[in-house]
């Protein structure tokens, strides 16, 4: 395995960010920097042999720092994912937080895990990214230290472990935001998908749980067969996918949540994962981002399955918890395992 590391450019604030890149026996190429915890490409052969960058991303450091930034390969926390109309409570405390989608926290906030400069250590095998995140940093609260362990290995898995603890109680739900399109351009809707899962998250207008965990049976949410993105999305709620699946296996065991399959390259990417939950998202508000290579996203030109706790869960008591208590430890894995049909 070869690691290397190069500068990668200055953030607004003066931070020094660093750009990591693993390649492997096979040529699968993966690099990440350390602002955000975020992965900035991922090149992996068709068939044919051919490579392409299979995630979709900026050029340059400015684009990831920018406002329009919809999260591309980003680490989101504290907590991943939303919370209804921005607040919770934690032993009868009531904690309010920004609101930075709609009348909902999303992704930890105005400054999030995604917009925060990482320590590092790294040595052949892995990267090790490290924050202390303050108490009341975004208003949450506990001091948390976070780890999070970037490895690529050559089975052509990408596995990202996360670990985190507290100085008192919290709530924590982390996870990667990175934007696959497995052609390299163009639209995921002829992409292959099937998701382990019988039931999913229902959720309002506004993407918030109503607490409803639904049987995918007969309905355009049932992806529990190899199925193409774009057979049923123009009937999903709203824009597309945007949904929580909830995972077949909930004991924290690592089990494959989802594989998806480009047909024409045979490039396939198997997600597992030891959460609960996959967030499904078709990339519906990808509305003309000027991206890497002179490419523009437009809608469904990219795919995301964010391993996580269920959205909203601080407010729904029938969720798997997302409490971390001190003297205890948040761990969790993800793992990205490339291949081709």
């Amino acid at each position: 395995m070869l690691l290397t590391m190069k500068p990668y450019g200055t953030t607004q604030h003066g931070e020094q960010v660093d750009l990591f890149r693993f390649e492997n026996a096979h040529g699968i190429i993966v690099e990440i920097i350390n602002y955000g915890g975020t992965i900035t490409s991922i090149q992996t052969p068709d068939r044919n042999g051919t490579f392409e960058d299979i995630v979709l991303g900026f050029d340059t450091l400015q684009g990831y720092e920018s406002n329009d930034n919809p999260y591309f390969g980003a680490t989101c926390g504290r907590f991943a994912n939303r919370i209804g109309n921005g607040h919770f409570e934690l032993d009868g405390q009531f904690y309010q937080l920004a609101t930075n989608n709609g009348a909902n926290a999303l992704h930890g906030g105005l400054r999030g895990f995604d917009k925060r400069v990482w320590e590092v250590q790294a040595d052949a095998e892995k990267l090790l990214l490290k924050r202390t995140s303050p108490h009341e940093e975004e208003n949450y609260p506990g001091t948390l230290e976070t780890e999070v362990t970037f490895q690529l290995n050559d089975l052509n898995e990408l596995s990202i472990q996360y670990k985190a603890t507290t100085d008192q109680p919290t709530i924590i739900n982390l996870t990667n935001h990175s934007y696959f399109n497995l052609a390299g351009k163009g639209s995921i809707r002829d992409h292959l998908i099937q998701i382990h899962a019988d039931r999913y998250t229902v959720v309002d207008d506004d993407a918030i749980p109503t607490g409803e965990l639904r049987k995918v049976a007969d309905t355009e949410m049932d992806l529990r067969q190899p199925t193409a993105i774009g057979t049923r999305i123009d009937d999903v709620q709203g824009l597309g996918y945007d949904h929580n699946y909830c995972l077949h296996s909930t004991d924290g065991s690592l089990a494959i949540a989802a594989e998806v399959v480009e047909p024409v390259s045979g490039r396939t990417l198997t997600c597992l994962t030891t959460e609960p939950g996959v967030q499904f998202y078709s990339g519906n508000f990808l509305n003309g981002f000027k991206g890497k290579y002179a490419h523009t996203y437009h809608k469904q030109n990219g795919f995301c399955l964010e391993t996580q706790h269920f959205p909203d869960s601080p407010n729904q008591p029938t969720f798997p918890s997302t409490r971390l208590n001190p003297g205890e430890s948040y761990t969790q894995t993800c793992i990205y395992r490339f291949s081709h049909a």
